[in-house]
This record gives C-alpha cells, structure tokens and sequence, in this order.
C-alpha cells in the first residue's frame, strides 16, 4: 500500500526526486535496525524498509517515464535498461550481503545493505544536476487557463461514494496488513473477524478486494473514452501481473527449502573445484563489466556530478574489497558447500545477461504486440517450474529431503528470468504509456499493489508446501505453477484482439 501513498504525495506535493531521497534514507535506517538482530528490531527494520520503498519504487519508475515523455517507441528498451540497472544492484546485493549474512555474520549482512543503501542515497542526492526540472516539486496549473477544451479530459473529480470506498477499502487493508503478521508471529487475534469459514483477517482482506474492484468500476467509466479504455487494457495486465508474481516468487519461499533440502550442495573433488571456478567467473566477470561501465559513465559526467561520481566509486572500491576477501576465502576452503543463497544470484546474473538481447528486440521492427508479451512471459515461467517438477519425479510424498541436481534450480531461475524479462519491465513501460501523465506516479503505486496481492498469494500457496508435498509429492507441488501460468499465458494470447483495441495505438 505504501507506493500508493508516495506516489500520490510525489505527484501533487513533494515531487519524484525528493521522495526517492526521503524512500531511501528510510531503507537505510531500515536495515541499520536489522542489524542489531533482536525480534523488535527486526520489526521496526522491515517497517522502515516497507515505508521507505513507498517513496522509492514508484517515483523511480516515473522518473524514467518523464524521461522518455513523448518517445513511446523507446520506452520498451528503457524500462529493460532501467530494469538491468536494478538487477545489477540485485546482483551485488545480494551475493556480498548473502555470502556476508551466512558466513560471518547476519548483523554485518544488514549493515552492509545499510551502508551501501546510505552511499546510494547520497550518490543520488547529488547526481540531481543531471535531471534538470525532472521530478521537481509540483506546480498547481489551472486547467481551466491552459487549455479550456481539456478541463474535463485533465480532472476526474472524487465523489463521496469514492473517497467512501477509498476509506473502506483503507481500513480494511490496513487490518489485515497489521493483523495478519500478529496472528502468525505474535499468536495476537485481536482483530479477528470470523465469518462462516473464514476466522481470521483474511474477511478483512476480502472487504479491502471487494472495495477496491468496486472503485474501479466506479471511477473508470467516468474517464474520456480513450483513457477509460486504456485504463481498462492496463486493470487486465494488473490480473495477469498478480498471477505471475504469484508463482515467481516461490524464489521467496518454495524455491529455497527445495535448494536447502531438497538439493545436493555438498561439492567433492573435482565438482567442487570446477565450482569455485565458476563462482570465480560469476562473481568476477559481471562485477568487472558493471565497473567499465561505470568508468565510461564518469568519463562523460565527472564534471557535472564529480561528488556523486566519488561516492559511487567508493562503494565500488569497497564491493571489490569484500568481493576478494569472499573469493580467497572460498578459494582456501578445503570443502565446497554452496550456499542457499547463492542460487538467488542467478536471477539478477540472467538478467544482466539477457536484458541487453530483450532490448535490441523491443526496439527493432520485430517487436511483439503486449498480449504475446505476457503470453512469452507466462509461458516461460511455466517451463522453469516444468523443470523442477520433473527433477522431483521420484521424490517420494511424504519426503523430507532428497539430493537432487543443482542442474534443475538452475534451469528453473534462467527460464524464470526469461519469462520475467517479457512480462515485467515491459508492464512498467505500457503503464507509462497508457496512463495519464497527471497520476503516472499514484498508477505505479497501484501496479505495485498488484504485485503485493501476487506475493501474498505466493505466501498462501508456497506456505503449504510441507502439506502439499505430503500428500502429493514435490512434483506435483511444482506442477501447479506449471500448469496454472501456462493456462493464463494462453488466455492473454486469446486477448489479443480486444486488448490491441483498447489501446488505442499504444504498441
């Protein structure tokens, strides 16, 4: 819920640039609360980072809409970049804080992620030069002066029966929200509401949907026909976008007590040795790639932003200081245990390096209307789980652990990421593109409460794996997500006529 908020205060209040600055200094103060390790801080740390990330994601993202304003046909390629950028961040992140958090210590992996989100903050903070007017505070025009003709197209007014469902659907979502984790952590049910089957917050939840679905019936309607048609083309790849995060972020939950337990990490002899290797290259080679691009960046600006260019190098200094010590640590090991969070890695390894090919696709002429986008997206995030559920074939019901391949997991993450680089960055640059500029920031904070709704559908389906898997098997718990996005991808498929219409020439 929070990108809805700083959406809507960066687009009417404070502007974009301020808010990522605010987001961000509420991250770092996040994870510096983490490491202190105990139950409170842990708490007040993940709070800090949900509100931080309020202000962060949203205004990120419109950032690099009002960049591209009027360039469409650039936009699918910008996002990709863009999307590459955040990746690489993912990449680093997680591979020095993991390997940091599981080998020496879980509070130097937070403050790590603390420091490092501190250097960013300031590196930002004063990389401002570069954009201009971009993302400043907000200055009130007057519709009714500028352009009479667009007075109703620019303003869509709020009704009482709005801000009622707008109300409704806070309270309930907020109760939920808060409800939900002191019922499961803290065994508190204060706010427990049963009816018929349901005896938990989850009735709440159903009130927050229902309202929600409700409003947007409401209001979409009152829109011009263009917009309200576009709006509508984008509600349709908010569902699909909550279905695949549904299944994508098993990576969350499922996907590593498959590669804790389900897995063979113990590495012997040559495996082992052929491993480190490859860590070798995986950590090096990605590393040294994003440095050259960094030294060619601050050739071109070190003096328009020379403070800024200072700090991020610093951070670089320091990620290969750690990146050295991990490796002659790894590399004087006499046994080779790859850690469960290693495997995280590959995601944001795949999409460094794939993203590039995706983009030289968006921007040439063969480039895919945004039903077959989804359709690839959905489809290849099926495949990836297809994987995993035939490694898991002769493991048992019931099983509590196996020694299966590495080779599975691997797969699984590459065609995820595949599927990922189709469906993601590209619903951020057709919601760019179909919404009005006027509420870009708020609209970012809804695609973002889509993806929350397919997390926590992740949460309710990989939280029974232990149940499923029981009484099923681990394959047929995989083969759930292979079958339900591989239906979906399908529908989008068959979409397509109807989808192209409502956008009006949006591609």
């Amino acid at each position: 819920m929070t990108p809805l908020v700083g959406g809507w205060l960066a687009d009417n209040k404070i502007g974009y640039r301020k808010a990522v600055v605010i987001g961000a200094l509420l991250m770092t103060l996040g994870h510096a609360s983490m490491a202190f390790e105990t139950p409170t801080t842990l708490y007040i740390g993940i709070a800090l980072l949900i509100v931080g990330n309020g202000f962060f994601k949203p205004n990120m993202t419109s950032i690099i809409s009002k960049m591209y304003a009027g360039k469409d046909d650039k936009k699918d390629g910008a996002y990709n970049i863009f999307y590459m950028g955040v990746n690489a961040g993912a990449f680093i992140g997680i591979m020095l804080c993991g390997w940091v958090g599981e080998k020496i210590s879980w509070s130097f992996g937070f403050g790590l992620a603390g420091i490092f989100m501190f250097l960013g903050m300031l590196q930002f903070y004063y990389a401002q030069s570069l954009f201009g007017s971009l993302g400043d505070k907000p200055v009130k025009v007057d519709a009714k002066e500028t352009n009479p003709e667009l007075e109703q197209e620019v303003r869509n007014p709020f009704s009482i029966v709005d801000y009622f469902l707008i109300g409704l659907f806070t309270i309930s979502a907020l109760i939920f929200i808060i409800n939900d984790p002191l019922s499961k952590i803290g065994g508190i049910n204060a706010l427990n509401f049963a009816v018929g089957a349901m005896t938990d917050s989850l009735f709440f939840a159903l009130i927050a949907a229902i309202s929600f679905i409700i409003l947007l019936l409401v209001r979409i309607p009152r829109y011009t026909k263009i917009e309200r048609d576009r709006m509508i083309a984008f509600t349709i790849f908010c569902l699909f976008t909550i279905f695949f995060w549904a299944a994508f972020e098993q990576a969350a939950g499922s996907l590593p007590i498959y590669t804790r337990d389900f897995t063979n990490r113990i590495l012997e002899g040559t495996s082992g040795t052929i491993f480190k290797i490859i860590d070798l290259l995986v950590t090096v080679i990605p590393l040294g790639i994003i440095t050259y691009v960094l030294i060619s960046l601050f050739k071109k600006t070190y003096s328009k932003i020379g403070v800024s260019n200072i700090i991020l190098g610093t951070s670089f200094v320091i990620v290969w200081a750690i990146v050295l010590y991990k490796l002659y640590t790894e590399l004087s090991s006499p046994e080779t245990e790859v850690p469960v969070t290693w495997f995280a890695i590959l995601n944001s390894l795949f999409i460094i390096i794939f993203a590039p090919l995706f983009t030289k696709w968006w921007d040439s002429r063969y480039n895919p209307p945004a039903s077959v986008k989804y359709f690839l997206g959905l489809a290849l995030l099926a495949l990836g789980f297809g994987f995993l559920a035939f490694g898991a074939r002769n493991v048992p019901a019931g099983a509590e652990g196996a020694s299966l391949s590495m080779a599975w997991l691997v797969l699984a993450y590459l065609f995820h990421t595949l599927g990922e680089l189709c469906l993601s960055p590209m619903g951020l640059s057709y919601l760019s593109k179909l919404i009005p500029t006027r509420m870009i920031a708020f609209m970012f904070g809804v695609y973002y409460l889509a993806i929350a709704i397919g997390n926590k559908l992740a949460h309710y389906v990989g939280g029974d794996i232990e149940s499923i898997t029981k009484e099923y098997s681990l394959s047929g718990f995989f083969l759930i997500f292979t079958i339900v996005p591989l239906a979906l991808g399908l529908v989008a498929l068959l979409l397509h006529p109807i989808l192209k219409k409502l956008m009006h020439g949006v591609k």
